[in-house]
């Protein structure tokens, strides 16, 4: 859409277009998971791939468990598109940043965005905490997941929105100041002051922020530990720290992960990984094939490509955000007519005016992300952890009550790793490729 269409528009057509693109996403949307929620209630047999390694009552919960989540899918994703509808037809922003203005005492443009964004993330989580509730001591509960108490959750809620509305208001603030004063070339600016501060919150947030939601304690000496720097020198992983942290106050689900930039790099492994008496969980093997998959992705410098990808996608959505957003129609469009608040241009543009650029760049990111996981799971047959791994996905999809069969154009949509069936069909290829190469 050229600029001098926009300005040829009325500012109900604009409106009309927002509205289109938005049902038009989740019609999309909602036909992909109607095609995964039929080949769910059909699929009522275990794969002949998964019937040595998967018993009966564990695909049939698995299988119900999908078919929760698309049901309660269906009724959060129509409330959505309700409220969305319904905040852009009426104006909705515009009415909030009205009121914001009246209350607030300082009367600029910094702080007046600052607290219109408090509020609409207030009615935000009041609208979405009754699905959430459901979710949480429901749907989670049902399958034996959920592992919060209401006392714990209300705190854990209370701490993420206060987090969040401080981290938020931080970048909206020096988003704002860019713009007003970096003259006609700010997106550069903007891009650069950005990317540091992803560059900070990718450092901070795991030492700083999470702690404050999760317990973070050193895994104890003992061969596990050993096996895990003994692995990390034998790739001089930089590891400086090795953490458990306590996912198990919040959820049965399981993970690993590794961050931190240049060369302090810290592990951090569930407490719902780890071996329990009762058989969840990995043994000492499985979790460093586990692991060696996560050291693949640094080891083939995925991470650092993916934030190469952010940045420059980051330059792209600026530089169309510095050509458009003083155009009026994008604003009374929404309702705006006596003021062009940056945040509003800037949400107007990222999130409605790139909305097809968007689909398709997150569709071509899944697909790229699904490559990165085949080449770290390679990485980790090369290291002969080939068995161990496809032992411990078993055991996590097992653990996570994943359900294996999936409709294929839903699962090239949206699944980021390959599904499993798909996984331990490569494994098991690159396990005989390995095989043969060592005879």
């Amino acid at each position: 859409m050229s600029l001098d269409l926009i300005n040829s528009l009325t500012d109900q057509s604009v409106c009309n277009i927002i509205i289109f693109l938005l049902w038009a996403d989740y019609i999309w949307e909602t036909y992909l998971s109607i095609r995964q929620y039929g080949v769910a209630t059909k699929a009522d047999q275990i794969p002949p791939q998964l019937k040595d390694v998967m018993k009966k009552d564990e695909y049939d919960k698995a299988r119900n468990y999908s078919i929760a989540k698309l049901q309660f899918g269906f009724i959060k994703d129509f409330q959505s598109i309700l409220i969305n509808t319904y905040v852009i037809h009426q104006g909705f922003l515009a009415s909030v940043w009205e009121y914001t203005e009246s209350i607030n005492l300082f009367n600029d443009e910094v702080s007046t965005s600052c607290i219109w964004l408090v509020i609409l993330q207030l009615i935000t989580t009041v609208l979405d905490l009754p699905f959430t509730i459901y979710y949480t001591f429901i749907l989670e509960e049902k399958f034996g997941f959920n592992k919060q108490t209401p006392g714990f959750f209300i705190w854990d809620k209370i701490k993420q929105f206060f987090v969040f509305q401080m981290i938020t208001a931080m970048i909206a603030s020096v988003v704002i100041v860019v713009v007003k004063n970096g003259g006609d070339y700010f997106f550069i600016w903007l891009w650069a002051v950005v990317g540091v501060i992803t560059l900070l919150l990718l450092t901070i947030y795991p030492a700083v922020i999470a702690p404050l939601f999760d317990k973070y304690t050193p895994l104890p000496d003992g061969p596990l530990r050993t096996d895990i720097e003994t692995l990390a020198s034998s790739l001089k992983f930089p590891l400086t720290q090795l953490y458990v942290v306590e996912g198990s106050k919040r959820s049965s689900h399981s993970n690993a992960y590794f961050y931190g930039l240049f060369n302090s790099k810290r592990i951090v492994l569930f407490d719902t990984l780890l071996a329990k008496d009762d058989g969840s969980g990995c043994k000492d093997d499985e979790i460093l094939a586990v692991l060696s998959h996560e050291l693949g992705h640094w080891s083939k410098n995925h991470t650092i490509k993916n934030l190469i990808i952010v940045q420059v996608n980051l330059f792209l959505l600026f530089t169309v955000f510095g050509t458009i957003f003083k155009y009026p129609k994008l604003y009374t469009a929404l309702g705006f007519y006596n003021t062009q608040p940056v945040l509003v241009g800037l949400f107007v543009v990222l999130q409605y005016v790139m909305m097809p650029y968007n689909t398709i760049l997150s569709f071509l990111m899944t697909i790229l992300s699904r490559q990165f996981e085949f080449e770290a799971d390679d990485f980790a047959v090369q290291l002969n952890k080939g068995v161990a791994l496809e032992s411990a996905l078993l055991k996590l999809n097992k653990d996570n009550s994943g359900f294996p069969v999936h409709d294929w154009l839903y699962s090239v949509w949206h699944y980021s790793h390959p599904p499993l069936l798909q996984r331990i069909e490569a494994l098991r290829k690159g396990i005989k490729r390995f095989n043969a190469k060592q005879k």
